[in-house]
């Protein structure tokens, strides 16, 4: 029996993303692999050609940082013929000029510890003795990272693609890609002039080129590639005889975020980065059409003239904050070109449209060959080791997608890039681009919006600030500090004492949903799920979706309407996008059972109407049988309330009893007039998020991407409840399920702040013992139990009762490790 082929993979673009991947897979043992590139390979003319190489590993998002620190590892293990590998690592000092920034540095040392990234915040004077050439009477202090350092991009990469043409992979230089083919959803070709090149699967690694690319498939690449500014110096009197090589460097990177710069030793010269001037914008079409034999170190496409007026300003703050630039001159410059998207993250996964074409887009040289292997694991092996929910192509809704948005938002991200912003902190415009139908009901109550995925999210109501005054005293929650306070009201205190003793309408619109019909739509969902999706008709599900590795990719609530027909509360487009490939797989195979999967969330709308007297609301605008007994806890029915069609389920995330009460758009505003006038007598307000989710901790419900994520198994998560042991048929996950666990050896667990008072935000390190050991999730105040809480990871050895500490601002805050849900354990209120 002759073995199966391995499928023929065409990456597009030789930069340090697909060379990496070429590399990658081949490391895994996969070598059908072709490579095309436009350029010639030594110098492809993409942003790898001229990026200055600096690797600052800080970030919030877990993934990312991941991805940095594979990126050193590996490139610290490229050596080239003399001997020296492909990072230097000189380490990375980001300093503050302002209190303000001072203390966001100490946020940012949280990060690093939290993920198992050495960092320091130093004062002035190790700044100084780390950076001689700063100016002492500038920094307050600074963010030193030992491990950061230069990337070598442009020696790793060829280096990357040496091991992999010896492995057996094919590399074409001065091939442009002008059509990729495609048939019954998915590739079957890379064309490229006259010549084809059969695909299996084609990955995207074409830096700012990627949404050409993208629109030959029919997949929108969310990004904008913009120019950045980049100068060097003439040389420094300071720097003489420093560095060893013209490109060397000896001190660490250096960023200067007051003014949006940053800055690396170049020989005896400094290179100096900007983001401080105007966005701007690229149009690929008018991009110099350099021939490949012209392309040169200081002539390529993604090189375009330096604009000296937009940098005339910086250069006099970086000879404020280095004198000795004072004795130079600005020698040469230029305007990179990089990818800029939504909200600044990368574009990594397949396409939710079509089999087989994967992107690694808008991906930096600092997390470039981290990526480069996540994707390798996902054609290999179907998913990544490390979570890609931060940036999977597939999360922006179709409204983010249009040129519009894009444009906008990936400027402003360029502007804001070295802001301090809040986790909280919403972007001032687009605005308004998605609200509910209970939008002006919304106003009137005088609602302050966040945003999120383009929805406008009331996060509290000026209205309720009256009933602070009714408030019983032991429900007020402490006064917060700065930063804790921004984005926060203590109106939330009334709107959850309202909702766990009277009744509040909350708006669950922005709640994915997805329709899920037809003959195959019980056995495509059973398969999927944790739990059975072929009980009756009525039947709600909370039930999670796996990897086949085990690991929990969404937590999802699914509803059986009728034999045929399912409503899914999911997270993202990715689950969108996840259950739709899925279908049409299964349509494929076997078209007696095929399946419909509808996003029927702009159509259609939510509220939560919960409280201990939402029953007696109920019973005055239905006559249908509400009742614990009538409607029981996670089922659903088809009722009507003033006589307007919905769709009621009998659960709830904050914990108290009641319904989310699904209809048409186009009957919301009248859904919610109804309810708010048979509630007045019982004192019905409206919620936000901010009383929503602490309530949601103190019922210890999670929330994926938060709490957990692909790098997680259900046990260790607390969600072992929704892996039904009932359910003997095959899932996918299923298999891994059991060594999955039993390696395991974090779990995530419940905090409560000893003080009663600080309440942290998300992401801080937790010590154990004195030793940074996990990190916090999601936190709040916790208005029903009168104390601040958070959800953390850490090690399993921790048990109930043990103390520990939080990290928050520099500072140390004494919790203790508890057992949840916090409040009401027994479900007596859930279930009425």
């Amino acid at each position: 029996m002759r073995p199966t082929p391995s499928p023929r993979v065409v990456i597009i673009g030789a930069g340090i993303v697909g060379a990496n991947l070429a590399d990658e897979l081949a490391q895994l043992g996969h070598t059908n692999t072709l490579v095309l590139e436009q350029g010639p390979l030594g110098i492809p003319g993409g942003s790898t050609s001229h990026a200055p190489g600096l690797v600052f590993s800080s970030n919030g998002s877990k993934s990312m940082t991941a991805f940095a620190q594979y990126t050193i590892e590996k490139l610290t293990s490229l050596t080239g013929s003399d001997g020296r590998g492909s990072f230097l690592p000189v380490g990375g000092l980001e300093i503050a000029t302002t209190e303000e920034r001072l203390q966001d540095l100490h946020r940012r040392a949280g990060w690093n510890r939290s993920y198992g990234v050495q960092a320091h915040v130093v004062d002035a004077d190790e700044c100084l003795r780390l950076f001689p050439l700063l100016n002492p009477d500038m920094p307050l202090g600074g963010l030193l990272t030992p491990g950061d350092g230069l990337a070598l991009a442009a020696q790793g990469t060829q280096l990357v693609i040496e091991r992999a043409r010896a492995a057996g992979v094919e590399f074409r230089d001065r091939t442009t890609v002008t059509d990729i083919e495609q048939s019954g959803g998915r590739v079957t070709a890379v064309v490229a002039g006259e010549e084809r090149f059969p695909a299996d699967v084609v990955v995207s690694c074409a830096g700012f080129w990627g949404p050409n690319i993208g629109r030959m498939v029919g997949t929108e690449i969310p990004l904008l590639p913009l120019a950045h500014q980049f100068a060097w110096s003439t040389p420094a009197p300071s720097l003489a005889g420093v560095n060893e090589l013209p490109h060397g460097a000896s001190r660490p990177i250096l960023r200067y975020q007051d003014r949006d710069l940053y800055y690396r030793e170049w020989g005896d010269t400094i290179g100096i980065g900007s983001y401080a001037h105007r966005p701007m914008p690229v149009d690929l079409d008018t991009l110099p059409a350099y021939r490949p034999e012209d392309i040169t170190g200081e002539r390529m496409p993604s090189s375009l003239p330096f604009t000296p007026e937009d940098f005339a300003a910086e250069w006099k703050a970086s000879q404020e904050l280095l004198p000795d630039l004072r004795n130079t001159e600005i020698k040469r410059g230029f305007n990179g070109i990089f990818s800029f998207t939504p909200d600044g993250g990368s574009l990594v996964g397949e396409s939710r449209h079509v089999d087989g074409f994967f992107a690694a887009e808008a991906v930096w040289v600092t997390h470039g060959p981290g990526i480069a292997r996540a994707v390798a694991e996902l054609i290999t092996t179907g998913q990544s080791s490390i979570d890609l929910s931060d940036c999977d192509l597939n999360r922006f809704e179709d409204v983010q997608t249009t040129p519009e948005y894009v444009s906008e938002t990936s400027q402003q991200n360029f502007v804001e890039i070295y802001d301090v912003r809040h986790p909280l902190e919403p972007r001032l415009s687009p605005r308004n681009v998605r609200v509910s139908p209970f939008h002006e009901q919304q106003e009137t109550l005088g609602a302050f919006f966040l945003e999120a995925a383009g929805w406008e999210r009331p996060q509290w109501f000026e209205a309720n600030a009256a009933l602070l005054e009714e408030m019983p005293p032991e429900w007020a929650a402490p006064e917060r500090d700065a930063w804790s306070d921004r984005f926060h009201s203590p109106i939330a205190a009334a709107e959850v004492w309202k909702t766990r003793t009277a009744v509040a309408m909350f708006d669950m619109t922005p709640l994915k949903r997805l329709e899920v019909r037809g003959p195959g739509a019980g056995p495509l969902l059973h398969g999927l799920t944790t739990s059975s999706m072929l009980r009756a008709p009525g039947a709600v599900s909370y039930t999670l979706l796996l990897d086949e590795a085990g690991g929990i990719t969404s937590d999802i609530t699914v509803a059986r309407l009728s034999e045929h027909s399912y409503q899914a509360g999911v997270n993202s487009n990715g689950d969108l996008a996840y259950i739709s490939r899925k279908a049409r797989h299964q349509c494929e195979e076997n078209p007696a059972q095929w399946v419909t999967v509808r996003d029927i969330t702009p159509g259609t709308c939510c509220i939560g109407l919960w409280g201990p007297l939402a029953g007696a609301v109920m019973e005055k605008v239905s006559r249908d049988d509400l009742s614990k007994d009538g409607l029981k806890y996670f089922r659903a029915r088809e009722i009507s309330i003033g006589g307007i069609p919905v769709t009621a389920m009998r659960l709830s995330y904050v914990g108290e009893f009641g319904w989310e009460l699904y209809a048409s758009a186009d009957v919301g505003h009248r859904l919610w007039d109804v309810l708010w006038e048979a509630g007045r007598e019982h004192g019905i307000i409206a919620g936000g998020r901010e009383a929503f989710n602490s309530m949601r901790l103190e019922k210890g419900f999670r929330s994926f991407g938060t709490d957990m994520t692909s790098e997680h198994e259900p046990a260790q998560a607390g969600l072992g409840f929704a892996v039904k042991a009932s359910k003997t048929d095959d899932f996918v996950g299923k298999s891994a399920l059991t060594e999955r666990a039993a390696a395991a050896t974090t779990r995530l667990r419940c905090l409560t702040v000893d003080d009663g008072v600080s309440v942290v935000l998300g992401k801080e390190p937790v010590y154990v013992d004195g030793k940074a050991s996990g990190y916090v999730t999601s936190a709040a105040y916790g208005y029903t139990v009168r104390q601040p809480i958070a959800y953390a990871w850490l090690p399993q050895r921790v048990e109930t009762g043990d103390a520990v500490e939080i990290e928050y601002l520099g500072r140390r805050i004494p919790a203790t490790v508890v057992d949840d849900p916090l409040y009401d354990p027994e479900m007596t209120r859930l279930r009425g």
